[in-house]
């Protein structure tokens, strides 16, 4: 049997997709979590074979579970499912370490089969994010824009934003301008949407 982890927020979504998972014969749900930040315990302590992660969780993302597993457990597959299907996410997701990437709207037999395939030691890609993530090119901004851009998304001062991630606010308003050209966005506001939008942040 194919021992999977379910890594999800939504319940409703997770049991569902826990169900039609169980409906395979050579699949057995063995583990369900709510928070990205119990994955790696969850997979620890029951032995899975196949970790299916949500993005969007609280405690941690799916891309950072999915770094973390493949740190700790080398050998368990990691599959990323997304609602959002943003270029940006499934470039990082591979960089994470994650084998395969696709959205869920996908059939369920699709997923099925995809679980099968990382498992033979296939890499499976959503083909439409797999174009828009080549067109898109790569991410522009640097880790340390990144961040601060990430933590621009609130509305925080120069001021604000230079005391929370210890930099002088020279430092700061240097890293947004160079982000704002970057993204040819007239503002911070608009450098924060493209950027979300493109799965960057």
């Amino acid at each position: 049997m194919i021992r999977l982890l379910l890594a999800e927020d939504q319940a409703m979504v997770r049991e569902a997709l826990a169900a039609l998972l169980g409906l395979e014969p050579d699949f057995e749900v063995v583990a369900q979590v709510a928070r990205g930040d119990e994955v790696l315990a969850a997979a620890r302590d029951r032995s899975v074979d196949v970790a299916l992660l949500d993005i969007e969780m609280p405690g941690m993302t799916g891309i950072e579970a999915a770094a973390q597993l493949h740190r700790e457990l080398p050998a368990l597959k990691v599959v990323v499912l997304t609602t959002f299907g943003r270029p940006g996410y499934l470039r990082r997701a591979m960089e994470s370490g994650a084998h395969a990437f696709l959205v869920k709207d996908a059939p369920a037999a699709q997923l099925a089969t995809a679980v099968r395939k990382v498992l033979d030691g296939e890499r499976v890609i959503d083909p439409t994010l797999a174009a828009a993530a080549l067109s898109d090119g790569a991410n522009p901004l640097t880790d340390r824009e990144r961040d601060v851009l990430r933590a621009a998304a609130d509305g925080s001062t120069n001021a604000e934003l230079a005391a929370a991630l210890h930099l002088s606010q020279g430092t700061v308003r240097n890293y947004l301008s160079t982000a704002i050209q970057k993204l040819t966005a007239r503002n911070r506001a608009e450098a924060v949407r493209i950027a979300r939008e493109k799965g960057w942040l």
